[in-house]
């Protein structure tokens, strides 16, 4: 699993926010341009007689108010990730969510279109409220599943790409390989292949929605798990809590730097920074003095 040169998924880190950022942007622009074409045609053969400027601000005040809204969306599937063992406990909160994405999507909508009318000496009228929301919540649930479903996708990509850990399966017969309560070594699959890897190799933890990236050699393996589930297979003789979202390897810290607030700043041996809260700090300090 060591090797000497990155992998491709260590080399796409640095272009990771830019790839990111720049597909939501191109998409809806490419969106805007595309629906502003179209609409403009559909006035013209409709003869409607609207200006060629009101269909482009109708589409360009739409994606820029969902564009806009797509951090949101992103932090809040972090929190409630939807997936296919999920699904049908997540899918009221994602309504409930989709129904805030439409309403702060058409708020938005409706001040930029009003600025725009305003800047072309125009009025811009929204029509009944409560109509109009209907019609465009109708759309905008559409639109909401499709960028949940794309940040999903985007990130079950990314795991099988880094690759994932999971505990080693109790076999149908027989006993067990080894302890299922306390594992010693974690099953690691990683671009159709498959490793074991010691759980005394691994530096430190992260808590990441459903799952928790286990950090070894600079990879990070996600694991479905809760941070307080793998702490109970963990041995609390060499791993210890020193955050809410954090667990480290005591044979992997290097220094602890204390904070004026109170916390701390843990030091890794391969140069990473853990944070370690005030409630964890006093712990953690007696944990390492004990250790030294």
């Amino acid at each position: 699993m060591d090797a000497a040169a990155p992998t491709p998924f260590q080399r796409y880190q640095p272009w990771r926010r830019s790839v990111e950022i720049g597909f939501w942007v191109v998409s809806y622009l490419l969106s805007a341009i595309g629906n502003s074409v179209t609409t403009n045609m559909d006035v013209r053969r409709l003869e409607l007689g609207f200006a060629s400027w009101q269909p482009v601000a109708w589409e360009a005040s739409s994606a820029i108010a969902a564009l806009a809204l797509v951090p949101a969306v992103a932090w809040f599937t972090k929190r409630c990730p939807l997936h296919l063992d999920n699904w049908r406990r997540m899918l009221p909160a994602h309504l409930l969510a989709s129904v805030a994405w439409s309403a702060l999507h058409v708020i938005s909508m409706v001040a930029i279109r009003k600025a725009a009318y305003a800047l072309q000496g125009d009025h811009y009228d929204f029509g009944t409220w409560w109509w109009e929301f209907g019609y465009e919540y109708l759309k905008d649930i559409r639109s909401y599943a499709g960028v949940v479903a794309t940040i999903e996708a985007y990130r079950f990509v990314l795991r099988r790409w880094q690759g994932e850990a999971s505990l080693l399966d109790v076999p149908d017969e027989g006993p067990p390989v080894e302890p299922v309560d306390r594992p010693e070594r974690f099953l690691v699959r990683k671009l159709g292949r498959e490793f074991l890897v010691a759980a005394n190799d691994i530096e430190w933890l992260q808590a990441s929605g459903n799952y928790v990236n286990l950090r070894m050699r600079g990879h990070d393996y996600p694991l479905r798990s809760t941070i307080g589930g793998i702490e109970g297979k963990l041995d609390p003789e060499r791993f210890v809590r020193v955050h809410r979202s954090y667990i480290v390897n005591l044979d992997q810290v290097g220094s602890i730097e204390p904070l004026d607030t109170g916390d701390a700043r843990v030091h890794m041996k391969d140069g990473s920074n853990v944070p370690c809260s005030r409630t964890y700090r006093g712990g953690l300090r007696q944990r390492v003095w004990i250790d030294a």
